[in-house]
C-alpha cells in the first residue's frame, strides 16, 4: 500500500495590541499572512512561532484555532514541474510578544496593516476567504475545503 502525501501547513493570524495585523509580502503570492509547512517532528505551534519569526522577525504566542482548510486540489508548483500534493492547513490566532520587523529570503516587505485594509492588499481568493474567517470568528470554527487551480471553488463550506 501506497501512503498518501499531505501537505500540513499552519498560518498566523499576528494581531498587536493596536488591533493592526501582520503581512509579510512573499515573492509568488503577493501579501499573506506568515505561516508554511510543519516539518517531520515538529507539532503545529511551535511550526507556527517558527514560521512567523523566520518570515517577518516577530516573536509570537498562538492563542487559537481559528480555521481549517483543505486544498484538494492538486497542481503544479511555480517551476512548472514539481507536483504540489493536497494540503491541510490550521490557522491560528496569535499575538507578537517581542522581535522586530525584518525580511527574510522569503518575505520582500513586512508590516503591520490596519485590520480594516488588510483586504486591499492580500489578492488571493483563499488568503482573502481565510482572513475573512478570521474577521468573523465567533467562537466556532470553520472548515473549507477548496481547490485553487485553475480558478478557486469552495467545494464545501460548515462549521466544526
Amino acid at each position: 500500500m501506497t501512503m498518501p502525501t499531505h501537505i500540513v501547513a499552519v498560518g498566523g493570524f499576528v494581531e498587536n495590541e493596536q488591533g493592526d495585523i501582520l503581512l509579510v509580502k512573499t515573492q509568488h503570492d503577493g501579501w499573506v499572512f506568515p505561516g508554511g509547512q510543519v516539518e517531520a517532528g515538529e507539532n503545529l505551534t511551535d511550526a507556527l512561532m517558527r514560521e512567523i519569526r523566520e518570515e517577518s522577525g516577530m516573536e509570537c504566542v498562538v492563542s487559537h484555532l481559528i480555521g481549517v482548510y483543505s486544498n484538494t486540489g492538486t497542481y503544479k508548483w511555480h517551476d512548472g514541474v514539481t507536483d504540489v500534493p493536497t494540503k491541510l492547513m490550521l490557522d491560528f490566532a496569535c499575538r507578537p510578544i517581542g522581535g522586530s520587523l525584518q525580511t527574510s529570503e522569503e518575505t520582500s516587505e513586512v508590516c503591520w496593516v490596519q485590520k480594516e485594509k488588510v483586504l486591499d492588499l492580500i489578492h488571493l481568493p483563499a488568503i482573502q476567504t481565510r482572513y475573512q474567517a478570521y474577521l468573523d470568528f465567533d467562537g466556532t470554527i470553520p472548515y473549507l475545503e477548496y481547490v485553487t487551480k485553475p480558478d478557486f471553488i469552495i467545494k464545501h463550506d460548515r462549521r466544526i
